[in-house]
C-alpha cells in the first residue's frame, strides 16, 4: 500500500483498514463526523444531562450509592469523580487493581477519595492467574495485550453495582479523546470472550477461575436481566482534557502521570514502545486525532509532536527489566516474545460480526 495519510487528522496507512475519499479524508474522520459529531454537539445537551443525572438520583431508593465510577487515577475518571460531586451524586468509587498500577496512579485515587469524601472499593485481581492470563496474550503476539484487563473491568464494575444494588455505572469514557480508534489497533474495545477463552487455552496452562471476565454475554445479562446501565456523561459537555488536567492539578493536588493510560505500567510501555516498534502502530495518532475531529487541537500541533519520539529508550530499558521480572521470565525470554511476528484479532478465531451486530441493534433501540 503506498504511503497516505488523512488530510483531516493524522491517521495513516499504518492503519491496514483505512481508506480514504477523493479529498484525501479518511474513514475515521468521515464516520466520526456522521455518527459521534451530532452527539458531541447538540443544542439539548445540557437539558439531557440533568435529566440523566435526575434518573440516577431516583434509582438509588434501594441502594446507599445512587451510582458507581470506576476510578483508575486518569484524568477522565478522576475528573468525572469530581463532577459527581457538583451534580450532587454519592457514587461509590471502584478501582480495579490488575498489578500494574503506576505509583502516581494509586496517588491520585487516594488523593480524590479523600478530598471528595466518597466511599471506595479497591477490586484486586488474583495476581498469579491474571499474570498467566496476560502471558498468554504476550506469547499469541496479539496486539491486543489489552484484552485480559478491559474483559476484567467491566466485570468487577458489574458485579459490584449488583452487590450493592447500583443501577447506573458513571464512565470517563469519551468521544473526544476516544472517538477515533482503528480495531485492529484496539479489538480489545470488543471484548471479544471467544478470542480471550481461545488465547487462554491455547497459550497458556492455566484455567480462567479467579479473575472476572464479561463478554457479550455478560454484557447482555447485567444491561437486560439486572438492567445496569453504563453512561457517559463527558460526552454531555464541553470536555476538554487538558484543561480537566489543569483542574485537577490546581485544585485537587492531582499529579500529572504523563500520557495517556500511563497510569498502568504496562499499558505505557505497550503503546509507547510496543505498538509502534513490533506493529507499526503509533497510538498517538489515534489520540491526536481524536482531538484533532473535536476541536481540542490543531492537525499542525499534532503533527509535530508526532516529530517527537513516541519514547524515552533508557527508561524502556528499565522497563523490560521490570516487566520481565513481575511475568517472572527471564529478560531473554521477553525480548524473544516481543520479536514473534506481529498479529491482530483477524488472526484468531473471534466473534466481531457477532458483538457488532448486538452494540448495532442496542444503539438504535436505547440511544
Amino acid at each position: 500500500m503506498t504511503y497516505q495519510i488523512c488530510n483531516r487528522c493524522v491517521m495513516d496507512t499504518s492503519d491496514s483498514d483505512i481508506f480514504f475519499d477523493s479529498k484525501g479524508v479518511c474513514n475515521h474522520c468521515k464516520d466520526f463526523k456522521k455518527t459521534i459529531s451530532p452527539k458531541l454537539h447538540k443544542s439539548s445537551a445540557s437539558k439531557e444531562l440533568k435529566s440523566l443525572i435526575a434518573k440516577v438520583k431516583s434509582k438509588a431508593r434501594k441502594s446507599k450509592y445512587d451510582c458507581l465510577v470506576g476510578i483508575s487515577g486518569g484524568v477522565d475518571s478522576c475528573y468525572i469523580a469530581y463532577l459527581c460531586k457538583t451534580w450532587g451524586l454519592n457514587p461509590l468509587l471502584v478501582h480495579m487493581d490488575n498489578g500494574w498500577n503506576s505509583e502516581i496512579a494509586v496517588k491520585n485515587v487516594k488523593t480524590m477519595v479523600d478530598k471528595l469524601g466518597f466511599d471506595y472499593i479497591s477490586y484486586v485481581l488474583d495476581w498469579t492467574e491474571f499474570r498467566e492470563i496476560q502471558l498468554a496474550f504476550l506469547k499469541s503476539s496479539i496486539v491486543d495485550l489489552e484484552i485480559p484487563t478491559d474483559l476484567a473491568i467491566p466485570a468487577s464494575l458489574y458485579k459490584t453495582a449488583n452487590k450493592y444494588r447500583i443501577k447506573y455505572i458513571i464512565s470517563g469514557g469519551n468521544y473526544s479523546g476516544e472517538g477515533i480508534l482503528p480495531l485492529t489497533w484496539g479489538y480489545h474495545v470488543l471484548k471479544d470472550e471467544k478470542l480471550y477463552r481461545y488465547i487462554v487455552k491455547n497459550y497458556s496452562k492455566t484455567k480462567i477461575k479467579k479473575v472476572p471476565i464479561v463478554g457479550l454475554k455478560g454484557e447482555i445479562y447485567y444491561k437486560f436481566i439486572k438492567r445496569i446501565k453504563t453512561i457517559y456523561p463527558l460526552n454531555f459537555v464541553d470536555y476538554n482534557k487538558d484543561e480537566a488536567k489543569e483542574y485537577l492539578i490546581n485544585e485537587f493536588e492531582w499529579k500529572d502521570y504523563g500520557g495517556k493510560h500511563e497510569e498502568s505500567k504496562i499499558t505505557a510501555f505497550w503503546q509507547k514502545y510496543v505498538m509502534p516498534e513490533k506493529y507499526n502502530m503509533d497510538y498517538r495518532r489515534a489520540t491526536f486525532s481524536s482531538q484533532i475531529v473535536s476541536g481540542q487541537i490543531s492537525r499542525e500541533t499534532a503533527l509535530e509532536e508526532l516529530k517527537k519520539p513516541p519514547y524515552e529508550l533508557e527508561k524502556i530499558e528499565i522497563d523490560k527489566k521490570y516487566i520481565a521480572k513481575k511475568y517472572n521470565i527471564s529478560e531473554k525470554e521477553f525480548e524473544a516474545l516481543l520479536k514473534n511476528p506481529p498479529k491482530t484479532y483477524k488472526d484468531f478465531p473471534n466473534s466481531k460480526i457477532k458483538i457488532q451486530w448486538f452494540y448495532s441493534l442496542y444503539r438504535k433501540v436505547f440511544s
